[in-house]
């Protein structure tokens, strides 16, 4: 099966208590798309400036990714973007944003992208997300992005575009500004009030939660010892997730389960380098491995109760 991600392409410059990069590959359809890409077949829908070369193109090809729908504006700049972090590592300070070619981005979908049976809508308007939804009318499910900005200035709109998909992916924070809900338990119920088979709600370095209609699940962050670059951790993080639930024949709690995981895995995995160094150079038997690890330390159905609760 095929999964196309509709996104950002961009260019990050990064400084962490751990090093800096002035010039790196970044963007949501980026890391998603190339998290995605170790599951299933991927095609990016975005829109690059004639700055992007073919050192940027080469991942992408590395990952068998279809650029076809990624749009080059040659003579505009790709979108770029410089933050900071300090040892709060969930806390990006954001010191220059330019949006150049992304500001005008109107996604255009060839039939392969719209024929695909999964679809990711990231971070971008919530009415153009509405509108690519709408183009590809035979999709199994849809998951989608949002950011704290749409909410406070186009929560209306937000919500008819969250009423046509299957998933939200959401941090915690966003999800209590949405609902206007307190505990993130009764944020999910109101989410999934509105249509959705599923509401997965981010929590940084405290791991991810699942919610379905009947069905709650968490999954830790993995335990790292140093965490480079946190950028793009959400998106690589609904890669894995949306990738491995592609990669299925069916949809139930169980691999919604298990996509989770997934997901923590390859988000683990992203926070290591700085950018997509690390997931680029990633190979399946880390992967397994890694995925192995979570289960192990999740796990505790062979502990007897009564020595579970034993003085």
């Amino acid at each position: 099966m095929s999964l196309t991600v509709v996104g950002s392409v961009a260019f990050d410059a990064l400084e962490t208590p751990f090093g800096a990069r002035e010039k790196i590959l970044g963007g949501a359809a980026t890391h998603f798309g190339l998290s995605a890409s170790f599951f299933t077949d991927v095609n990016a829908v975005g829109v690059v400036g004639g700055d992007f070369s073919d050192a940027e193109w080469s991942l992408f090809e590395r990952h068998n990714i279809n650029t076809d729908d990624i749009e080059v504006v040659a003579d505009g700049k790709t979108f770029f973007w410089r933050g900071k972090y300090e040892y709060d590592m969930n806390v990006a300070h954001t010191l220059d944003t330019q949006l150049n070619v992304f500001e005008t981005f109107d996604p255009k979908l060839s039939e392969n992208s719209k024929n695909a049976e999964f679809l990711f809508l990231a971070n971008i308007l919530p009415m153009l997300q509405k509108q690519v939804r709408e183009q590809c009318k035979d999709a199994k499910f849809v998951a989608m992005d949002t950011m704290n900005f749409w909410i406070s200035s186009m929560k209306d709109a937000l919500l008819e575009t969250i009423k046509v998909v299957d998933c939200i992916i959401i941090n915690d924070a966003e999800a209590r500004q949405l609902t206007e809900e307190p505990n993130i338990h009764k944020a999910a119920k109101a989410l999934l009030a509105l249509g959705l088979k599923a509401v997965v709600i981010k929590r940084g370095e405290y791991g991810a939660t699942l919610f379905t209609e009947n069905a709650y699940f968490s999954t830790p962050a993995y335990p790292l010892e140093s965490v480079f670059d946190p950028t793009g951790a959400g998106d690589t993080f609904a890669g894995g997730f949306m990738g491995y639930i592609s990669a299925q024949n069916e949809l139930n709690d169980a691999v919604l389960r298990r996509a989770m995981v997934y997901g923590s895995v390859m988000a683990s995995f992203n926070v290591e380098k700085f950018g997509t160094e690390r997931v680029d150079a990633l190979t399946y038997p880390e992967i397994n491995e890694r995925f192995k690890t979570f289960k192990t330390i999740t796990h505790f159905d062979d502990i007897p109760f009564e020595k579970a609760v034993s003085a």
